[in-house]
C-alpha cells in the first residue's frame, strides 16, 4: 500500500516528520489520516490518559508510561478500592474511580487503557470508541471469538480514532530491527520455529475477600481464562505470525497440572505444535513449574538461525555454507557453548556494541511495552494512522490464542479455519 502524507502535516518540524516517518518505514504499509487541525508538535501538551484497571498489569503501565514524556495518567479506575488507594498513593494527581463511565463522560480524557481481566476488554474498550476516545488495549484482546469480533469491527468502523493492541514486540525496535534483517532472506528459507516461557510462580493469588479472591484468579478458571498460551504464548507466538508473514491453520496441544494442584483446571504446564500453511512448524511450550531458561524464541533456516531474548537482545547463528553478508565480520560475536553468535542489535551500531556484556540488560533500552505506549501517544499526534498491533492483528492473534487454548485443553489438534481470522 503507498504510504502518502497529508498536505496538513507539511507544516511540521524536521524532527517531527523524521519521527513520524522513521515509525511508518519500521512498522510497514500503514495508512496516514490527516490530523483534525495542524499539529505543534514543537510544544505540543502531554496526551491525558486514564488507566482502567489497576492490578499487576494496570500498575506496570502506569509506571511505564510515566517515563514517556508526551503521556499523562490523569485518572484511574478500578472496582476494588484498596487498588484506588494504592493509585492514590502512587499518582496522587490523577484521580480515582469505581465507575469507569465517569472517565469516559469526562471530555478531557484524551485516550483510555484497559488492563482489565481479558474477560472484561470487550464492554470497557467499545465503551470508550463510542465515548470518541483513543484506545490501548492489554493482549489478548478478548477471551471469546466473539467478543474479539465485535470489539475489532467497533475499532474498523471508526477510523478517526487509534485503537491499539498490546501485542508489544511489534512496537519494540529491537524486533523491528531484527523482523526487517529476516525478511531480507538472511536466514534462508524457514524451517522451523520454537519459543518458549518458563516462570516459577503459581498465578494464584491472595486476599482476605472471598469474592476478591475470586476476581483475582480469573485466570485460573478455565470458563473465562485463554490459559497460559493465550494470557503468555500469544506475545511470542505473534511474533512468529509477523516475521514468517502467515498466519496458523491448526495447532496441537497439550496441557497438565505439574506443580500446582491446588484444585485448579487451568494447565500450569503446556506445549502446542503450531502448523503454518507453508509446511513451517513452530513447537512452543509454557510453564509455572520451573524457571530455567526463562523465555525465547527461536527461527531456523537454512541460512541460518535467529534466536530473539527481551530487552533488546538477539543473535544470529550462520550455517557454515551460508554466503557472506559483510557486515558480521565487525560485529560483535558471543559464545554459546559450541556455537558462536553474532549480535543483532537495534539502535546502534556493532563496533559501539564490542564491549557489551550479552548476560546484562543494556540501561539504554526502554521495554517493549514503552515502546509500544511511546508509538500509541506518537499516533496521537501524528496521525491517526493504523499501529502496528492493529484491530485487525489483535482480532487475528486472539482467534488464534483461542484456538489453541482449546487444543490445549482437550490434548487434541483443532484446525483454524482461513474465514474465522477475517473480519468481513
Amino acid at each position: 500500500m503507498k504510504q502518502e502524507i497529508s498536505s496538513s502535516n507539511r507544516g511540521m518540524s524536521r524532527r517531527g516528520f523524521l519521527s513520524m516517518a522513521s515509525m511508518v518505514g519500521l512498522a510497514g504499509a500503514v495508512e496516514i489520516h490527516p490530523p483534525a487541525q495542524p499539529l505543534n508538535l514543537e510544544g505540543r501538551a502531554p496526551v491525558n490518559c486514564a488507566l482502567i484497571g489497576f492490578g499487576v498489569r494496570g500498575r506496570e503501565l502506569a509506571s511505564t508510561l510515566s517515563r514517556v514524556p508526551t503521556a499523562t495518567l490523569t485518572a484511574v479506575c478500578d472496582t476494588y478500592t484498596t487498588m484506588l488507594r494504592r493509585a492514590r498513593r502512587q499518582i496522587p494527581e490523577a484521580s480515582t474511580h469505581t465507575d469507569y463511565r465517569e472517565i469516559l463522560d469526562d471530555p478531557s480524557v484524551q485516550a483510555v487503557l484497559v488492563a482489565t481481566p481479558t474477560h472484561l476488554h470487550r464492554e470497557i474498550a467499545i465503551a470508550a470508541l463510542d465515548a470518541g476516545k483513543n484506545v490501548f488495549c492489554e493482549a489478548p484482546m478478548a477471551s471469546t471469538i466473539e467478543d474479539a469480533r465485535a470489539m475489532a469491527l467497533a475499532a474498523k468502523a471508526r477510523p478517526r480514532q487509534i485503537f491499539q493492541v498490546g501485542q508489544v514486540y511489534r512496537s519494540n525496535p529491537q524486533h523491528r530491527s531484527v523482523f526487517q534483517f529476516m525478511r531480507s532472506g538472511a536466514i534462508g528459507r524457514p524451517a522451523m520455529g520454537r519459543g518458549q516461557w518458563h516462570s516459577k510462580e503459581s498465578w494464584r493469588r491472595t486476599s482476605p475477600n472471598a469474592e476478591r479472591i475470586r476476581a483475582l484468579n480469573w485466570r485460573l478458571d478455565s470458563s473465562i481464562s485463554t490459559g497460559l498460551i493465550g494470557e503468555v504464548g500469544l506475545h511470542q507466538m505473534d511474533v512468529a505470525y509477523w516475521v514468517l508473514a502467515e498466519l496458523p491453520k491448526a495447532v496441537t496441544g497439550f496441557g497438565q497440572i505439574m506443580a500446582w494442584d491446588d484444585g485448579r483446571d487451568v494447565p500450569d504446564t503446556i506445549q502446542a505444535v503450531i502448523e503454518f500453511p507453508s509446511g513451517v512448524h513452530m513447537l512452543y511450550d509454557a510453564t509455572l513449574a520451573a524457571s530455567f531458561d526463562d523465555a525465547y524464541e527461536i527461527y531456523f533456516g537454512t541460512d541460518s538461525t535467529i534466536i530473539f531474548r527481551d530487552r533488546g537482545k538477539a543473535w544470529m547463528f550462520k550455517e557454515v555454507d551460508a554466503p557472506m553478508l559483510g557486515w558480521e565480520v565487525y560485529a560483535r560475536k558471543d559464545k554459546f557453548y559450541k556455537e558462536t553468535g553474532i549480535a543483532l542489535l537495534a539502535n546502534a551500531t556493532q563496533l559501539d556494541a564490542q564491549n557489551q556484556d550479552p548476560t546484562e540488560d543494556d540501561p539504554n533500552v526502554e521495554s517493549p511495552l514503552w515502546y509500544a505506549l511511546n508509538e500509541f501517544m506518537e499516533n496521537h499526534a501524528f496521525g491517526p494512522f493504523l499501529p502496528s498491533a492493529d484491530y485487525e492483528k489483535g482480532y487475528q492473534a486472539a482467534v488464534v490464542a483461542i484456538k489453541a487454548n482449546e487444543a490445549v485443553m482437550s490434548g487434541s489438534r483443532v484446525e483454524i479455519p482461513e474465514e474465522l481470522l477475517k473480519l468481513s
